[in-house]
C-alpha cells in the first residue's frame, strides 16, 4: 500500500501536452486519516489553473487491483483527483495540431490531481484494491456529446502500462476501440459569428472563408431578441462573435426600446451565456461612447461620456461584456463596409457631377471591415490579454468633408466640388430626430499595435476601394 506525501505546496507540473496540468495538492494528515482540498478555486486560479467552471461532481469506484478504464477523449475539461489508493494514469492527445498522439504517463495518489482538457484521452488503472477518484466536469452529459475513442492496447501509443493488460479487469468495448492511426483528430471549440448578413459579418465570413469551426447566424438563424439559453449547444463553442447591433444613430433617439433591446438586452443575454460556458466573447463597440470634447486620441480607459441615445446603449453593452471573465471589446469608428456607406456615396455623386456640402468639424479616421475582422481573428487567435482594445484605420485623421474630397479626386474629380460645413448647418433643415456627433473620434491604437496587429492606412484601403 503507498504512503501519501504530505505537507506538499501547491504547484502545477507540465506535461508535454498543451493544457494538460499535473498538480501537487496539500494533503495534512496524521495516524488518523488526512484532509485535503479537492478543488480551492481561489487559490488554483491564483496558482495558474484554468478557471473552468465545473458543473458536475463525478466518483469512480474500483474494487479490484489492475481494473483499467479508457481511453476516452470527452468534449469537456476535468479534473481528476483520488480519494483512496492509487491509480497510473495515460492521457494521449487526440485534438488536431501537432501533439497529436502525444502521451503522458504517470501516478497519481491522494497528493497529486491532474487537469485534463477537452479533447485529451485519458485512461486509469488502478494500482491498489478498492480505489476511488473523483472528477469535475465542466458540462452535463448529453446524448448528443460528441467522444472520441482511443484502443487501450494500440502499440503505437506506446503506454507501458504497470500490470500488463492481459492480466487486468477491462472492457470488450474499451479493446475494440480504434487505432491512433483511425482516430479522427478532435478539431477546437467552434467560434460563431452572430450578425453574419451585416456590413462587418460579411468581412467576418471572407475572413473565415473555408474554415469549418466557424458558424455564421443572421437574424433567421439566431434572433438576440429570444431566449437564447437553448438555442446553440454552447459547450461546443469557445468564442462568440458580436457583430449584430442596432446601427440606425438617428432613429434611436426616439426608437428607444428597439436601441436597447438590439443593443443591450441582446448583448446581456450574450454575456450571461458566455460567462455560463466558458467562452470568450469579442463585442464591438463604437466611438459614440465619448462626447468628442477632447483634443487628444481618446485611449482605452478614458471615461465614456456618450451625447445620445445610440452612444448610451454602446456604453452600457461595453459595462456588460467587461464582466464576462474572457472578453474583447473592439472599440471603432466611421465604418465603412459592403453596401451603403459614405465612400459610395460620395463616389456616385462624383459621377453625377454633383456638389455636396459635407461636415468639416467631426474629426477621425475611416475603418474598413475587413480591418475590424483581421483585427478580431488577431486578437482571438494570438490570445492577447482580454480587454477593451482600439480598432480604427491607422493615418492622419480628417473630417468627413476632407474624406469626400479625398474620394472626389480619386475617382478622377475635382475636390474643390466638396464645400465644408459644420454639424449645426448640415442639419438644420432636417425634418427628423437628429443625435447628437461626437466632434473627435480619433482613437488610440497604441494597444492593439503592441499585440502585433497593424491597422491599415486608412487612406491606402479608400485607394484599394476606389482604385
Amino acid at each position: 500500500m503507498s504512503v501519501t506525501d504530505f505537507g506538499k505546496a501547491l504547484a502545477p507540473v507540465e506535461t508535454g501536452i498543451p493544457g494538460l496540468v499535473l498538480w501537487d495538492l496539500p494533503v495534512h494528515g496524521d495516524s488518523r486519516g488526512w484532509f485535503k482540498e479537492n478543488w480551492q478555486r481561489e487559490k488554483m486560479t491564483a496558482a495558474g489553473l484554468a478557471d473552468f467552471g465545473p458543473v458536475q461532481n463525478n466518483i469512480s469506484f474500483n474494487d479490484a487491483v489492475g481494473t483499467t478504464r479508457g481511453i476516452h477523449a470527452e468534449p469537456w475539461d476535468k479534473w481528476v483527483s483520488v480519494a483512496t489508493g492509487r491509480i497510473f494514469g495515460a492521457w494521449v492527445d487526440l485534438r488536431e495540431g501537432p501533439t497529436f498522439g502525444t502521451v503522458f504517463t504517470a501516478e497519481l495518489d491522494p497528493s497529486r490531481a491532474i487537469f485534463v482538457p477537452r479533447g485529451v484521452g485519458n485512461s486509469y488503472q488502478t494500482l491498489e484494491p478498492d480505489t476511488a477518484y473523483t472528477y469535475l466536469v465542466n458540462d452535463h452529459w448529453s446524448p448528443e456529446a460528441s467522444y472520441s475513442f482511443l484502443n487501450l492496447a494500440d502499440e503505437t501509443a506506446a503506454i507501458d502500462w504497470p500490470i500488463p493488460l492481459a492480466e487486468v479487469e477491462i472492457s470488450a468495448k474499451d479493446l475494440a476501440h480504434p487505432r491512433l492511426s483511425d482516430v479522427v483528430p478532435i478539431p477546437p471549440k467552434k467560434t460563431l459569428v452572430v450578425g453574419a448578413n451585416g456590413q462587418l459579418g460579411l468581412a467576418l465570413r471572407a475572413a473565415y472563408d473555408g474554415d469549418p469551426s466557424v458558424d455564421f447566424a443572421g437574424r433567421a438563424e439566431l434572433d438576440l431578441t429570444g431566449d437564447l439559453s437553448h438555442a446553440r449547444r454552447w459547450r461546443d463553442y469557445g468564442t462568440i462573435v458580436n457583430a449584430a447591433a442596432y446601427t440606425a444613430v438617428d432613429a434611436a433617439e426616439t426608437d428607444r426600446a428597439g436601441a436597447w433591446a438590439g443593443n443591450v438586452s441582446a448583448v446581456s443575454q450574450l454575456a450571461r451565456i458566455a460567462t455560463d460556458n466558458g467562452i470568450t466573447l469579442v463585442h464591438v463597440s463604437s466611438d459614440y461612447v465619448f462626447d468628442g470634447a477632447a483634443d487628444a486620441p481618446y485611449a482605452e480607459d478614458a471615461p465614456v461620456a456618450p451625447l445620445g441615445v445610440y452612444g448610451q446603449t454602446k456604453a452600457a453593452a461595453d459595462a456588460i461584456v467587461v464582466t464576462v471573465p474572457r472578453h474583447y471589446v473592439v472599440r471603432t469608428s466611421w465604418v465603412i463596409g459592403e453596401g451603403k456607406n459614405f465612400v459610395r456615396t460620395m463616389a456616385t455623386l462624383a459621377e453625377r457631377g454633383v456638389a455636396p456640402s459635407v461636415v468639416d468639424d467631426q474629426i477621425g479616421r475611416l475603418t474598413f471591415t475587413d480591418d475590424i475582422a483581421r483585427g478580431i481573428r488577431h486578437l482571438v487567435k494570438t490570445g492577447a490579454p482580454f480587454g477593451t482594445y482600439n480598432l480604427t484605420g491607422a493615418g492622419g485623421p480628417a473630417s468627413w468633408a476632407e474624406i469626400a474630397g479625398e474620394v472626389f479626386e480619386l475617382t478622377g474629380h475635382d475636390r474643390d466640388m466638396v464645400t465644408g460645413v459644420s454639424t449645426d448647418e448640415y442639419f438644420a433643415s432636417a425634418t427628423g430626430p437628429v443625435a447628437p456627433r461626437p466632434r473627435w473620434s480619433v482613437l488610440d491604437l497604441a494597444k492593439i499595435e503592441a499585440t502585433g496587429f497593424a491597422p491599415r492606412e486608412w487612406r491606402d484601403s479608400l485607394r484599394d476601394l476606389l482604385g
